[in-house]
């Protein structure tokens, strides 16, 4: 059975996931901000077959806590065979546009504190040599557009440290996914106008996540319909993407 810690334990695509692996009697640690939520996760995996499950808890934005997380995760579980990082929040853009201090609270969550993870996990795991680290970045960073260039940018920072990070542990037998979803209909993106034909659901691209994991993919485009839709909108001229409302 694996070894499974999840960063973001309780969003929606990082439960999806978990359901899957607790059918397989995984043994978890889950770490989040919000006790009562992981203590329903908890019980929820349980439930559906999990055969260990400990919790923490945990905001990434405090630096000082990611190592003695990790060192208990290891404690406990002895080994990591999948660590996921599910770890974000969509900020309100106007009030970064607005506010400096703001837009550097949001590059520094959703961005800066993933990648200060990621480089003590993947440290752990190129000791361990074996393992995968699933990380969720999104089709936002592909490129700029105005309505949401902070979250972008900050995605587009842990996409282009993922594809570093993945060469230097591939050298170790360790496997790393770059997760980049669309549209996902979760509680971050209530409220939001979306499309309704692109919005997918976290079970779906759970499923997905874990079938790429098995082929030891390197980049996951989730559905897969958003490979060529990113292809397209990449391929826009900047003189003409300027001019678009996106």
């Amino acid at each position: 059975m694996s070894t499974i810690l999840i960063i973001g334990g309780t969003s929606a695509i990082a439960t999806a996931c978990a359901r899957l692996w607790a059918e397989q009697h995984g043994r978890f640690m889950l770490v989040g901000r919000n006790e009562e939520k992981l203590q329903q996760t908890a019980a929820d995996l349980q439930a559906r077959g999990a055969s260990e499950v400990h919790t923490q808890v945990l905001d990434l934005n405090d630096l000082a806590g990611h190592a003695p997380m990790l060192d208990r995760t290891r404690q406990l579980l002895q080994r990591i065979d999948i660590a996921m990082i599910a770890h974000g929040s969509l900020p309100d853009q106007d009030a970064c546009e607005r506010d400096p201090e703001q837009a550097v609270r949001a590059f520094t969550s959703n961005g800066l504190n993933v990648i200060a993870l990621l480089t003590r996990l993947g440290n752990i795991m190129e000791t361990q040599g074996s393992g995968s680290i699933a990380v969720m970045s999104s089709v936002a960073g592909e490129r700029g557009r105005p309505s949401n260039y902070l979250y972008g940018s900050a995605k587009a920072a842990v996409s282009v440290f993922c594809s570093g990070l993945r060469a230097r542990l591939f050298k170790s037998g360790v496997h790393l996914l770059t997760i980049k979803p669309g549209f996902v209909d979760t509680p971050m993106t209530q409220g939001l106008a979306l499309p309704g034909l692109l919005l997918a659901q976290p079970d779906r691209v759970a499923r997905d996540i874990l079938s790429a994991l098995h082929k030891r993919r390197s980049t996951l485009y989730t559905p897969w319909f958003w490979a060529p839709i990113m292809v397209v909108i990449k391929s826009i001229p900047e003189f003409v993407f300027k001019r678009l409302s996106l």
